[in-house]
């Protein structure tokens, strides 16, 4: 099949277009938010095909993955045909739910033209999605294979713009986590973090890497720490656990379930975290094990060919 889909979050992606479909992603001159195109960091097969807007009119497509409410508006325009209507249409919902949770109405609430897939059950659970025939695909990981280490005494973060989104991102609570373990924290937007944080630089270092160093810094890393209050779920920390990193994480929306017994610490108690930090970085042994079990445990529930199998599943039903 050929699905129109925008490059919106490159993690999920690299791994969706490892299906047996041929994937078109619109490109605009500029590679604007609205027409990134083929994904410069990340390894994308050859199926997964560029057009600019004023070809996709008369591209043969069977089906729309939208993700932004605005897609459907810019569909409806480059295509020529209403999603949902015209040609089968399935939303993704990659996010938590904003303002009044749980009361937050979602944008395709009360559709029976298309599908709503979300990427969490804790996402069905608080997004109000009124009638809208709602399905659940579970994040699957394209694995980076068991790379960890652990040779360095520090404990890694991957999150984008924690100056600027501040508390969501548990940006707040990183200069107590830094007294537990110096903090290496990755992801755009991460410049001036330390100042901003009146921390030592020894104690908060910040660099943005494509996916294939990060990697490979990441699994140099004693612990993995997840300090986010409110997202999905995080891809960086089902991505640790793949490189069999042990996990410390915040009890917060789905990372409770992600992460099961054995394989880290979580908890809702910021002390409890710092504790556990201390004590992978006393105990090298303790985090080899640990992260074993935390990379059993994602192969097994975010694996890429359940993944796939599950997105198959979705498009055949869709477009019948």
């Amino acid at each position: 099949m050929n699905i129109l889909l925008w490059h919106v979050h490159g993690s999920w992606t690299t791994s969706f277009v490892q299906g047996p479909h041929t994937y078109v992603v619109p490109v605009t001159p500029g590679r604007g938010p609205d027409g990134r195109g083929r994904a410069r960091t990340w390894d994308w097969p050859a199926t997964v095909v560029e057009l600019p807007p004023e070809r996709l009119r008369a591209a043969d497509l069977d089906l729309v993955v939208l993700q932004r409410p605005h897609e459907e508006e810019l569909a409806t325009a480059w295509l020529g045909r209403r999603p949902g209507r015209d040609l089968p249409a399935v939303y993704l919902e990659h996010n938590a739910p904003d303002g009044r949770v749980p009361d937050t109405r979602h944008p395709v609430a009360d559709r029976a033209d298309l599908r709503l897939v979300h990427v969490t059950h804790f996402n069905r659970l608080f997004w109000d999605a009124g009638a809208t025939h709602t399905t659940v695909i579970e994040h699957g990981i394209v694995d980076p294979g068991h790379r960890y280490t652990g040779r360095l005494p520090r404990a890694a973060v991957v999150v984008n713009e924690p100056v600027r989104r501040g508390r969501t991102t548990g940006t707040d609570l990183l200069p107590a986590l830094a007294e537990a373990a110096p903090l290496d924290v990755f992801g755009m937007g991460t410049e001036g973090l330390a100042a901003h944080l009146a921390l030592p630089p020894d104690r908060c270092r910040t660099q943005d890497l494509p996916q294939s160093l990060l990697h490979r810094e990441m699994a140099d890393r004693r612990v993995y720490l997840h300090p986010v209050r409110w997202t999905s779920l995080g891809l960086s920390l089902l991505e640790a656990m793949h490189l069999g990193m042990p996990v410390v994480a915040l009890a917060t929306t789905e990372a409770a379930r992600a992460v099961p017994p054995g394989a880290g610490v979580v908890s809702t108690r910021p002390e409890v975290l710092a504790e556990a930090v201390r004590h992978y970085l006393a105990d090298p042994a303790a985090a080899v094990t640990d992260g074993f079990r935390a990379r059993q445990a994602a192969l097994d529930r975010y694996g890429l060919k359940r993944f796939l199998t599950d997105w198959n599943h979705v498009i055949e039903e869709v477009c019948a």
